[in-house]
């Protein structure tokens, strides 16, 4: 069984108290069709356990330096500087949106409407890919976590090798979850 070897920090985005009794970590590719999935079963689960599970998202997308998957998480940190993360993200992963056709700096009006962000703050960080590096440490601290492939979920720090459908996901951080 692999554990998670790099803790929840600060630098995370998560939802939900530092005190849950239960921390789900995934590593996504925004670009994954698997975590699109996996995107709506998360919120199911959400919504099931309320303040007891703390969900925490750190992108692992693969392809070159200009693929969808790596523009589209550094999109997310850049809104995440903007205290926006988690709605980028789900606009990310809207089954509606394709990242191939979408292009991240000529949707300002977008931005600026449904996500309130600074639009020129917004283009300016990622036209000078200034979390390019942060994406990289995201994907490095996976690949040293034994991700292979995503999404890939860790709860209470280890690794979730079995299937992520909603009943099976939910029944193990259950079984996780310490006894009151």
């Amino acid at each position: 069984m692999t554990l998670l070897n790099a803790p929840v920090t600060e630098q995370d985005f998560s939802l939900g108290s530092e005190d849950a009794s239960v921390t789900l970590v995934e590593y996504g590719d925004y670009d994954c069709p698997h975590c699109r999935q996996a995107y709506a079963i998360v919120e199911g689960i959400q919504r099931q356990l309320g303040e007891r599970l703390r969900f925490v998202y750190r992108p692992f997308p693969r392809g070159t330096r200009d693929s969808p998957g790596i523009r589209a998480a550094e999109a997310a940190l850049a809104a995440g500087a903007q205290g926006r993360f988690w709605e980028m993200h789900g606009l990310l992963l809207d089954p509606h949106v394709s990242l191939a056709e979408v292009d991240l700096l000529r949707m300002p009006s977008l931005y600026r409407a449904v996500l309130g962000l600074d639009e020129d703050r917004f283009t300016r960080e990622l036209t000078d890919r200034i979390y390019d590096g942060r994406v990289r440490e995201y994907m490095q601290s996976g690949v040293d976590n034994g991700v292979r492939s995503t999404p890939t979920f860790f709860i209470n720090g280890r690794r979730h090798d079995d299937y992520w459908d909603a009943d099976t996901l939910l029944s193990a951080i259950e079984q996780a979850a310490p006894a009151v």
